[in-house]
């Protein structure tokens, strides 16, 4: 099978090209740093000749609104459309546990546009929900600390390693099309502000973890389990701790 795996560098899309690839499957990598712009490359028709199916996993360089909405929907609209026009078989994108359980947080709400967009185009789709990964208190210490304060915000987790899931993502591309939308998940809940503190004792780094506790419904939500896993949500991968002893913990930031 001949898979196009869109964000193919990113934190998940490596695993998701792993996997491919371990499977015997013809894995095409398209990212900006593999030399394609999903928005604007005027050769994306010939990449996806012959494709039987794309995995999405793209994500861009903020978590501002509608910087994030207008490259998703962007996005995925070219897949969709050029997909379609190539005959690609359909289309699987990645997306957030939870994410219609928060509203007014931008990112989400940007992630949602994505879904929409995507259910919206020709090509038969499978939205894979995820939740937070292993390698999320690693990302938030690199952009918020000062010095050896670092400040991590209240919330409640069910994190799972970006490795499983780019495995599932690549099981249900493989599947026979069900439920337009499935969800992924690691086997337990975690506060993120002890997973942090964890990680950087892991790691022998000194410095003081400060709790962030975010204002209003979106605050209240998150702290409330908003986007922890239901009960048809698949549970996948290592625990939090088990992953922190891991070769993929390894090369984290922070």
């Amino acid at each position: 099978m001949k898979i196009v795996i869109a964000g193919g560098t990113g934190m998940v899309g490596k695993y998701v090209v792993e996997a491919a690839i371990a499977g015997g499957h013809d894995a095409v990598v398209l990212s900006r740093s593999s030399g394609v712009d999903l928005r604007r490359d005027g050769g994306l028709d010939e990449m996806l000749k012959g494709v039987d199916v794309i995995i999405d996993a793209t994500n861009p360089a903020t978590t501002n609104r509608a910087k994030a909405t207008a490259f998703f929907t962007d996005v995925t609209a070219r897949l969709q459309a050029i997909g379609s026009a190539q005959g690609v078989g359909r289309l699987v994108t990645l997306s957030i546990v939870g994410i219609d359980r928060v509203g007014g947080f931008g990112y989400y709400q940007a992630k949602l546009a994505q879904e929409q967009a995507a259910l919206a185009g020709p090509l038969p789709v499978t939205i894979v929900r995820a939740t937070q990964f292993h390698e999320f208190p690693s990302q938030i210490l690199s952009r918020f600390r000062l010095g050896p304060l670092g400040a991590v915000p209240a919330m409640r987790v069910q994190p799972v390693a970006a490795r499983s899931v780019g495995h599932y993502l690549v099981d249900v591309a493989l599947a026979p099309p069900s439920a337009q939308i499935v969800e992924v998940a690691g086997p337990q809940a975690e506060d993120l502000v002890a997973m942090a503190r964890a990680f950087v004792k892991k790691r022998g780094k000194g410095g003081r973890i400060i709790p962030l506790v975010m204002p209003g419904a979106v605050g209240k939500a998150l702290r409330g389990g908003a986007l922890l896993a239901g009960p048809e949500t698949r549970l996948v991968g290592p625990t939090f701790a088990e992953w922190l002893d891991s070769v993929d913990a390894q090369p984290s930031i922070f």
